[in-house]
């Protein structure tokens, strides 16, 4: 199906599922890759020392100037780009709760700490990179049939080797989900569709490009439905 588009991309993990969907992975690769990142992640800082955070109101040039004062001795940075007004930040528990008070305290409409098992993509994350930069080395990538908008550069990539460096980037690296879906529009998309539950991508991209129409397919007979759009 993956052929029918002109572009794919996915959210943090929803990477390798664009990766697999275009032909650059394999089904079980993705699983086995996706079962270690998970684990690596999980293991690289102890329960309870990470924290993230959702930065309402604000937008991201802001956020990376409050994570910056909010850093001190510890790592608080931009971990989520999401849309306009909605920054994700990632770190050190305690600079994570003093990013939220100097966010809250310069206008944002909400900050929240979020209910997450680690701070994930930022610089704590590095243990879990370097355990994904040896499995991704041995890993079989194949050119994908279209191009992936990768979550690190927000910008397309096609060759098998960026593929791997860049999924070993965004374990630490911000996901410049935002700036993805404008390289979209820019390069002609016009509409797109959310594969899986939910529609938070969606309401994203209607955020983000109010010119891109966005459609859900989230049951298996939606996706049938679909194909047969597509094939027709």
């Amino acid at each position: 199906m993956a052929d029918a588009c002109a572009y794919v991309a996915g959210h943090s993990l929803g990477e390798y599922s664009a990766l697999t969907a275009a032909g650059a992975l394999q089904l079980s690769d993705t699983a086995r890759l996706l079962k270690l990142r998970g684990a690596s992640m999980q293991k690289a800082v102890p329960v309870g020392v990470g924290s993230m955070a959702a930065i309402l109101g604000l937008d991201l040039p802001d956020v990376q100037a409050i994570a910056s004062e909010a850093s001190n001795a510890e790592i608080v940075e931009a971990a989520n780009d999401n849309s306009s007004g909605q920054v994700v930040v990632s770190g050190h528990k305690g600079a994570v709760e003093a990013a939220v008070a100097l966010a809250t305290e310069r206008g944002a409409k909400r900050a929240v700490i979020l209910p997450v098992s680690a701070p994930f993509h930022c610089r704590l994350m590095q243990p879990a990179a370097d355990a994904m930069a040896e499995a991704l080395a041995e890993a079989s990538i194949s050119t994908p049939c279209v191009p992936v908008i990768a979550n690190v550069t927000a910008a397309p990539v096609t060759s098998p080797d960026e593929i791997r460096k860049l999924l070993v980037e965004q374990v630490t690296g911000m996901v410049r989900w935002r700036e993805s879906v404008i390289a979209m529009r820019t390069l002609g998309v016009e509409q797109g569709v959310e594969l899986g539950a939910g529609k938070v991508l969606c309401g994203l991209v209607r955020r983000i490009e109010k010119d891109i129409e966005c459609l859900n397919a989230g049951t298996p007979e939606e996706v049938e439905a679909l194909i047969g759009q597509l094939k027709g």
